[in-house]
Parts: structure tokens; C-alpha cells; sequence
């Protein structure tokens, strides 16, 4: 007769580390990091290296300093680097970047323990800082647009902006609209997306429960959803930040709620706000309901009594 033995979990084991999960999300980013040099030039290139740079220095220094074993080899700083990066005004200093840098690795990821402990996305706590310290220059847009086959520079402004120009839906899939470097070429994103879903580095259900109560909720307000889903930060917020391992539930439940909460407050900033963009405040606010999420969604242990 076979003994059923009862061990601690976890059970299922799986080859996943997570230096290789943030190495499926670096690779994820390429094609927008790609994207963003070719659209907005040389600079972008610089401030996004800078930002990688600064985040894996900030990282390994703190480490030093505390006398903590060194976390460098598990990319995630690199990931962070790279998401925070992709949040910045393509003209953004690159000085101002380093800060953000800080600010996500220091004071949003390490001082709350590393990896897995901290309460919020890093990036999007590093985008934040700047946003409330420099509110100019992270508000200060460049246009792109394509002449004669080469693509063109001036200032200008986002197209969630009041009383800015709308381009085409073509031209903001392909990326020729002011925003961050990281969210305007859709194109790009989808394929960084699906890489992500099809790995099973990400759940799918997040990223559908945002956009899509975004769309529900542009319809309610009367308001185009193709062209609430294809401006801002809305499809680099579902798919590359809200489904962040440590911020975001792990339940299914969970997650199709914190996605809806993400897509209602973004939508709620977008109309009522005084800010035109509302993606990076949605993310924070719901890592701050994710662990309430978490106990409501959390199922009960087979053989385990109600409390």
C-alpha cells in the first residue's frame, strides 16, 4: 500500500528564478527601448543606460555599505533601471535620472529589505519623486513626427494633454506621439507583452482587467476607448508594472480586482484630474490595497477550518 506523505509547500516546483523572470522582462523591453532610440534619438539611448547604470550601482553600493549579500546577479535592478527609464520625458537630464534611479533602488526597494518586500513598484515610486520635484522638466514633451522618410523633433505635448494635437490611432500605435520613452510605440509593447504571457512570466489577467475596464469606462464617459488604450502609460502600466511579482496579488481574484482598480483610477485622473495622465498613481495606490486584495482573494488550504 503507497503512504500519502504530507510535506510543508511549497509543492510544485519549476525552473523559475527570478533572474531568469527579470531576464524574460529585460528581453520584453528591448523592442521599446529600441523603439524609443529610434524615435527620440541619441539622448534617450544615454538616459536609459544611465538610468540601468545608476540602479545596479545604487544597488550593489547599499548592499556594500549594510554588509548584505550581494543581489546584483538577480537583474531586478536592471529591470527597474530599464522601467524607470521607460517612464522619463525623452529630454529629461540624465542627472535627474540617476536621482530617480536612487530613489527606486535606495529608498522604494532597499530600505524596505530587497527584492520581495518592497510595498510599491520602485519605478513608479522613482517616476513620482520626480514628478513632484521637477515638475517641468517631467512634464516637458517632445512631438515626433515623420518627414521625408526621417523623423523629426519639436516640442509639443501628449495627446491626453488639453487641447493638444490628436495624431492618427496609426501613428500613436507606431509611436509618433509625445509621451515617456517607453510608452508610445505601442507596437513595440504588444510584442514585449505577449512575449511576457507567452512565457508565462505574467498572468494575462491583470493587464485585460486594466485596459479593459478602461475601455468600459471611456464608453461610459463617452470618451473614444481606442484612443484612451493607445495614449498615455496605459499599455506599458498593464503589461510591464502592475503585474510586478512583489506589489500585485497572486491570486486570480485578486489580480482581475487590483486590475480593475488600476483601470477605474486612471480613467477617474484622466477625466477628473488635474493631472491629464493617471497610470503611475494607479499602480501605487493599488500596491498599497494588494496585501487587503490579497487576504479578501487568499483560498482556503484543503483540510483547513473557517475561522
Amino acid at each position: 500500500m503507497n503512504k500519502l506523505i504530507v510535506e510543508s509547500s511549497p509543492h510544485l516546483r519549476a525552473p523559475q528564478t527570478t533572474a531568469s523572470v527579470m531576464r524574460n522582462v529585460i528581453i520584453a523591453l528591448v523592442p521599446a527601448a529600441i523603439a524609443s532610440v529610434l524615435i527620440f534619438g541619441w539622448h534617450a539611448f544615454f538616459l536609459i543606460a544611465a538610468c540601468v547604470a545608476s540602479s545596479v550601482l545604487f544597488e550593489y553600493l547599499f548592499r556594500k555599505i549594510t554588509k548584505k549579500s550581494n543581489t546584483i546577479g538577480d537583474l531586478s535592478a536592471i529591470v527597474t533601471g530599464l522601467l524607470l527609464a521607460m517612464n522619463l520625458p525623452p529630454q529629461l537630464p540624465i542627472w535627474m535620472g540617476v536621482i530617480g534611479s536612487f530613489v527606486a533602488i535606495v529608498v522604494a526597494k532597499q530600505l524596505f529589505g530587497g527584492i520581495g518586500q518592497n510595498f510599491a513598484n520602485p519605478a513608479i515610486v522613482g517616476r513620482i519623486v520626480l514628478l513632484i520635484s521637477f515638475a517641468t522638466p517631467m512634464t516637458s514633451w517632445m512631438l515626433p513626427s515623420l518627414q521625408d522618410g526621417k523623423i523629426s523633433l519639436v516640442a509639443g505635448a501628449t495627446p491626453l494633454a488639453s487641447g493638444a494635437e490628436i495624431p492618427t490611432m496609426l501613428e500613436m500605435f507606431l509611436g509618433l506621439r509625445g509621451g515617456c520613452l517607453g510608452e508610445t510605440c505601442i507596437l513595440a509593447l504588444l510584442i514585449g507583452g505577449v512575449f511576457l504571457i507567452v512565457t508565462k512570466t505574467i498572468s494575462a489577467t491583470t493587464p485585460i482587467a486594466f485596459l479593459g475596464t478602461m475601455a468600459v469606462m471611456a464608453l461610459f464617459f463617452g470618451q473614444d476607448p481606442i484612443f484612451q488604450l493607445l495614449s498615455g502609460g496605459a499599455v506599458l502600466g498593464a503589461f510591464f508594472m502592475a503585474t510586478d511579482y512583489s506589489t500585485s496579488p497572486t491570486t486570480e481574484a485578486g489580480k482581475v480586482i487590483f486590475g480593475i482598480g488600476c483601470g477605474v483610477i486612471t480613467m477617474m485622473i484622466r477625466t477628473y484630474g488635474s493631472y491629464p495622465e493617471g497610470v503611475s498613481f494607479s499602480i501605487l495606490l493599488m500596491n498599497i490595497l494588494t496585501p487587503h486584495i490579497e487576504k479578501l482573494t487568499r483560498t482556503k488550504p484543503f483540510g483547513g477550518k473557517k475561522k
